[in-house]
């Protein structure tokens, strides 16, 4: 009752709930709250501290940023959910902020499509630079096993490199992306190799051109660090796979190098295991053994997941 209570009290204020909110639809920094709510960054940061302590929100920390989103357990994620639903979005305070965000977001997807707009034809090589990714394809088709991949599915596939080392084990595969630029590599890439069973489309991460249960395979490599809402792009991943298929998520351990923000429009520094293995588990997915590889000056993880049901290969 007094976790409730306090919960109650903390959220009891119009910029709260219109925090709550922005937060229930994206996790968002300090400044990007600021700049939504045109309020001062001390009384943002005030008002996310009582929440915080109430249990409605969640912080954590990137080097020198700090995200806040939505808390999933405890009496402050209930009670969220709930007031969540009674919110109208018709209200013109609460239009105005979501509309706001909306200008944030697409900031933020031109600012990531500039950088792959400008570096699409080294794509590969600036990938290198941080671990060996010969060792990566290695433990990405040594995870996939001897049998052949009926449908397999490629999110946010760039230059079509994982399409291509893959396309000899599959019978279908598909790259999915938003770059035009890179959609257009890959597609000479597939072309040049003959690769007539496998296609890339323009398509969002979040809503993937697919029917539910219908992949056997998916990978999501190097993307979740360019995400808006990794757990997001997750959840919708998790959502097409079949029963008994696996998911391979690759990218970064936690690193603290914050010039990748501004020079790599990384929007994430890395990812815990807990993290994405929170993710997988809240989508149903089964969580299985993580890969560590070590590189200069970054690590790379590879984590799996399957959907439970009958083995498939």
């Amino acid at each position: 009752m007094d976790e409730l209570m306090a919960s109650l009290r903390a959220v009891a204020e119009p910029t709260r709930l219109r925090l709550l909110s922005l937060c229930a639809d994206s996790e968002l920094t300090v400044s990007e709250l600021t700049q939504i709510l045109g309020q001062s960054q001390p009384r943002v940061s005030r008002h996310l501290k009582l929440m915080v302590e109430a249990g409605l929100l969640a912080k954590f920390r990137e080097g020198i940023w700090s995200f806040y989103g939505l808390a999933t357990t405890g009496a402050g994620a209930q009670l969220s959910s709930r007031l969540l639903e009674l919110i109208v979005q018709d209200d013109p305070v609460v239009k105005r902020d979501l509309a706001r965000l909306e200008e944030i977001k697409q900031a933020r997807a031109e600012e990531a499509a500039s950088y792959f707009r400008a570096n699409a034809a080294h794509w590969n090589e600036i990938r290198s630079l941080y671990v060996d990714e010969a060792d990566v394809e290695a433990h990405l088709l040594n995870l996939a096993g001897d049998q052949p991949i009926d449908q397999f599915l490629d999110i946010g596939t760039g230059t079509g490199r994982i399409l291509q080392i893959f396309a000899p084990h599959v019978r279908h595969g598909l790259g999915v992306d938003l770059s035009r630029e890179m959609l257009a590599i890959a597609r000479a890439t597939l072309e040049k190799h003959r690769l007539r069973h496998c296609q890339v489309r323009q398509a969002d991460m979040y809503n993937l051109p697919m029917a539910p249960e219908s992949a056997d395979f998916i990978t999501i490599h190097q993307v979740l660090h360019f995400a808006d809402s990794p757990a997001a792009a997750v959840t919708e991943a998790a959502r097409v796979l079949k029963p008994g298929g696996r998911m391979a998520v690759v990218d970064f351990a936690p690193h603290d190098l914050e010039h990748l923000r501004e020079k790599r429009a990384h929007r994430r520094l890395g990812f815990a295991d807990e993290e994405i293995e929170s993710w997988c588990t809240t989508a149903g997915l089964e969580v299985l053994p993580t890969h560590h590889l070590a590189g200069t000056p970054l690590t790379v993880s590879i984590w799996q997941a399957r959907r439970p049901g009958p083995t498939l290969n």
